[in-house]
């Protein structure tokens, strides 16, 4: 691209993320979106890894000392872990799975919450090659061994009280090793975590040098029918995610000292780059802990940690901002930024942070294939509440008619980014015509309906198949139909989202019952624990209305777009 900018005429991430001082250079003393969309540049790279490219980068170097992990698990204890602790420890681990022959391309599960036991993970299956597989806490066992069945690990790295709920579930799969933390019934393949973590790396390890097209993690998220699908990532992955967590987070990741935190599991993209992967890389404490949310725990871990970056859904933020005076009951808060994505955030929350917390809020949107696409950065671009925000750098993004051709602002069409994207996935775990069907020349199909502003605001309208965005969660309708029916009560069962003012959608079922004088209260209890324990807790329906029959369609199959406008009517 050239200007008069000389040898500045680009931003890059190249070592570096988006910081003002770096912006100021390119743009002068008042940069803006347009002269940043003009400027920003990912350069061409062969190799990377995001072990070694992030905590032994950090290691290797002046940080080596500095906190990288502090652990905190119900008030219980607090360990905390520097740069040259996690590159050592996870040299270990590495150095263990490779002597067990796990190399390039196996898959190594984790279920694990927030902790060293997640971070060891991911660090020792990258710096061998390996694929991670993380699954998120909140599974099931039936969901748990559909995972495992699906993705086919060598090794899952696990905890004692997580093992104790799938152990029986998964024993037949045949999974070589299992790796548990706290482990009471130690045996060949049974092995405890910590004890591996002590054994030091053979003198002759060195890690992998990956491309940053090597596979390297594999995501398992809702499908709009069955049970989670797994979606595969490249090592090269992180360097798409930098500039937008740098905006997201206000441009403060190249100051040193800043304490990164979430909510949600390190199964999640918001997880493993909102916080995890993104803190290390820029050499910031990441803080674990992941005890259930109440606002009022939530503010105390805030304070206890000086938490100066964290990631919260819109739902957990609707929560936290019924509180008053937080600062007030709360002084030592030190939020300095706070990134959310998943459904529009009220206006009155957006006010309610920068006013009681001192800290903006800055929305984002993307899917797990292809992430952060549009989003904001108030010290850049003022907000529009309701909207997701501008295209993000690096990230090219338009809007299609039902002919994939880009149509004017202000028509509503389907979202898609194009397939050079930074954070475009490799692929659908084994399923080249699923990942077939999203592509269509150029573009990527995101399946979310939207349009852009004159000013280049997108706003989301809706999705065109049945995806249920509640809290954060992505969550498919099939899979709670199966639990429910798999209930012997119930003899058929619909799955749909409808509004909710804290979660922008709730779960509901409609269930037919096998015998219909059945119907109580006490089933609806019974019903929702069903699911809770076949399924995850996040996925069970909050609400439950028992009929008789249901609208069909042409085919014979339910028509749940007719009960999402029956509800939606109802709800206007």
């Amino acid at each position: 691209m050239q200007n008069n900018l000389g040898k500045h005429s680009r931003v890059t991430i190249a070592g570096d993320e988006i910081n003002l001082d770096r912006l100021r250079e390119v743009t002068g003393d008042k940069p803006t979106y347009e002269m940043l969309m003009k400027h920003f540049h990912i350069p061409p790279q062969k190799y990377f890894n995001m072990a070694t490219d992030t905590v032994d980068k950090n290691a290797g170097g002046s940080a080596s000392d500095r906190i990288a992990l502090i652990c905190d698990r119900d008030d219980r204890s607090q360990v905390t872990y520097s740069y040259q602790d996690l590159a050592a420890l996870s040299n270990n681990l590495a150095s263990f799975l490779q002597k067990k022959g796990v190399g390039k391309g196996d898959v190594v599960a984790c279920f694990a919450g927030q902790g060293i036991e997640s971070a060891m993970a991911h660090l020792a299956a990258y710096k061998i090659g390996a694929i991670v597989a993380p699954l998120s806490q909140l599974y099931g066992p039936e969901a748990v061994r559909h995972v495992l069945q699906d993705c086919n690990p060598r090794v899952i790295v696990t905890e004692q009280l997580l093992w104790e709920r799938i152990a029986t579930t998964v024993e037949d799969i045949g999974i070589e090793l299992a790796i548990i933390s706290d482990n009471k019934e130690i045996t060949k393949n049974r092995l405890d975590f910590q004890s591996i973590l002590d054994i030091p790396a053979s003198r002759d390890f060195v890690s992998a040098k990956t491309s940053v097209n090597d596979p390297a993690l594999l995501l398992y998220t809702s499908g709009s029918t069955g049970m989670p699908k797994g979606i595969l990532h490249r090592q090269g992955l992180l360097r798409g995610y930098l500039s937008s967590v740098s905006l997201f987070y206000e441009m403060h990741m190249n100051e040193e000292g800043q304490r990164l935190w979430t909510i949600s599991d390190w199964s999640w993209v918001a997880g493993i780059f909102n916080v995890m992967l993104t803190g290390w890389y820029f050499g910031h404490a990441v803080v674990a802990g992941d005890q259930k949310f109440t606002p009022s725990w939530t503010f105390s871990f805030l304070e206890k940690h000086s938490i100066s970056h964290c990631f919260l859904t819109p739902t957990a933020l609707k929560r936290l901002a019924e509180t008053k005076d937080p600062r007030g009951a709360w002084p030592g808060i030190a939020l300095r930024a706070i990134g959310t994505g998943g459904e529009p955030l009220p206006a009155a929350v957006l006010e309610w942070g920068q006013r009681e917390l001192g800290a903006p809020i800055n929305e984002f949107y993307g899917l797990t294939e292809v992430n952060h696409l549009i989003g904001n950065c108030s010290r850049l671009w003022s907000i529009k509440p309701g909207s997701m925000g501008r295209a993000y750098p690096g990230h090219t993004i338009t809007v299609l008619d039902e002919n994939r051709v880009p149509v004017k602002d202000g028509v509503v069409g389907e979202i898609a980014a194009r397939q050079d994207d930074p954070t475009l996935f490799i692929e659908y775990w084994q399923n080249e015509s699923r990942t077939r069907a999203i592509q269509h020349g150029e573009w990527i199909l995101t399946g979310d309906y939207g349009y852009r502003d004159e000013d280049g605001y997108f706003w989301y309208k809706g999705r065109e198949d049945d995806l249920i965005k509640s809290a954060g969660y992505r969550i498919g309708p099939a899979e709670i139909e199966d639990a429910l029916v798999s209930h012997p009560e119930v003899v058929e069962a619909a799955v749909i989202g409808v509004p909710d003012e804290d979660r922008g959608h709730a779960i509901k079922a409609f269930v037919s019952l096998s015998n219909p004088e059945n119907a109580s209260d006490q089933l609806v209890t019974e019903l929702q624990n069903h699911v809770k324990t076949t399924l995850a807790y996040f996925k069970y329906p909050r609400i439950v209305e028992f009929v008789n029959q249901f609208p069909l369609t042409s085919t014979g199959k339910i028509n749940r777009k007719e009960l999402r406008r029956q509800e939606n009517a109802q709800w206007n």
